[in-house]
C-alpha cells in the first residue's frame, strides 16, 4: 500500500454531471503524485457534526497539474455538503489509501457499473493493452466521453435507452467481447455475477469493492468482508476493504 499524507486540498471546479452526480478537481500537494488507478481518498466535512470522512474513489489523476479528479454521487448530508462547494474552497483529505489494480499487459475488459464506474477511468488510460470497455447504468449516462479513444467502449442501460438493455454482462455477451482479465467495480450484485463470468472461463479478474467506512484506515474493522484465507491483521476469514482493498482477486473474497 502507497504511504498516505494528509492534507488541505483546493477544488479547482466543480460540476454536476448527471443527476445527483457530481465531477469535483482537487490540488493536492501530494497524494495525486502517490495515487494510483483503483485507490481511493477520505474526505471530512467542514461541519463539525459529522466527524466521519467519506471515502470517495479517485476517478483521474493528473500528477502534471498535482490534481485529482473525484466523481461520486450525493446519498447522504455529507455528500450533499460537497457538493455545494466551489472553486478555491479548501477540504481536508487523507489519501491515496488502500491498494490499486494491477497493471498488466493482457487483452482486458474493463466493466463499471452506476458509480463503480468513475474508479475505471485511470486505469482505462494507464492500461497498456487490448481495451473493451463496457460502462452499465440505470438510465442517465456519464463519463462515456471520457472513455472513447481509451478502447471500444460499449454500453449498458437497465432501461434499455442507449446501448445494450440490461447488465455489463449482457453487453459483453451481445457483443461477443473476450479478454483474458477483467477488471471491475461496481454494486455487489454485478460483482458476483461478474466474478461468477469469470470462473466459468477461467479468466483472471480483480474486483473494486465498495463499503461504508468509519476510519478508512483499517483500525476499526468497520468494513470486513468474508476471505478464503485469514486476515494477518486479526487472525480470522475476513479482509478490510480500506487496506487489503479495496481492489480484491475476485476469488480472494466471498461475495
Amino acid at each position: 500500500m502507497t504511504d498516505k499524507v494528509m492534507e488541505n486540498a483546493i477544488i479547482i471546479r466543480q460540476e454536476e454531471i448527471a443527476t445527483d452526480v457530481y465531477s469535483m478537481w482537487l490540488r493536492t500537494e501530494q497524494i495525486a503524485d502517490l495515487a494510483k488507478p483503483g485507490q481511493f481518498v477520505t474526505v471530512y466535512c467542514t461541519d463539525g457534526s459529522r466527524l466521519l470522512p467519506r471515502p470517495i474513489s479517485i476517478c483521474e489523476i493528473d500528477q502534471r497539474d498535482h490534481a485529482i479528479r473525484l466523481v461520486y454521487r450525493v446519498v447522504g448530508k455529507g455528500t450533499a455538503e460537497f457538493s455545494v462547494y466551489h472553486t478555491g474552497a479548501q477540504l481536508r483529505v487523507v489519501g491515496p489509501l488502500g491498494n490499486g489494480y494491477p497493471k498488466k499487459s493482457k487483452p482486458a475488459l474493463l466493466l463499471g457499473g452506476g458509480i463503480g464506474v468513475p474508479p475505471i477511468l485511470q486505469l482505462a488510460k494507464e492500461l497498456d493493452c487490448e481495451k473493451s470497455i463496457v460502462l452499465g447504468y440505470r438510465d442517465e449516462r456519464f463519463l462515456e466521453e471520457e472513455f472513447r479513444g481509451q478502447g471500444n467502449v460499449y454500453i449498458a442501460t437497465e432501461d434499455g435507452s442507449f446501448g445494450t438493455q440490461g447488465n455489463v454482462l449482457d453487453a459483453i455477451r451481445e457483443n461477443g467481447l473476450e479478454g483474458e482479465i477483467i477488471y471491475a467495480c461496481g454494486p455487489m450484485p454485478m460483482l458476483r455475477a461478474v466474478k461468477q463470468f469469470a470462473a466459468e472461463r477461467g479468466m483472471e479478474c480483480w474486483i473494486s469493492l465498495e463499503e461504508r467506512m468509519a476510519c478508512g484506515i483499517g483500525a476499526c474493522l468497520g468494513c470486513v468482508v468474508k476471505s478464503k484465507k485469514k486476515d494477518g491483521h486479526t487472525h480470522v476469514h475476513n479482509k478490510r476493504i480500506c487496506t487489503e482493498g479495496p481492489v480484491f482477486r475476485a476469488e480472494e473474497v466471498d461475495i
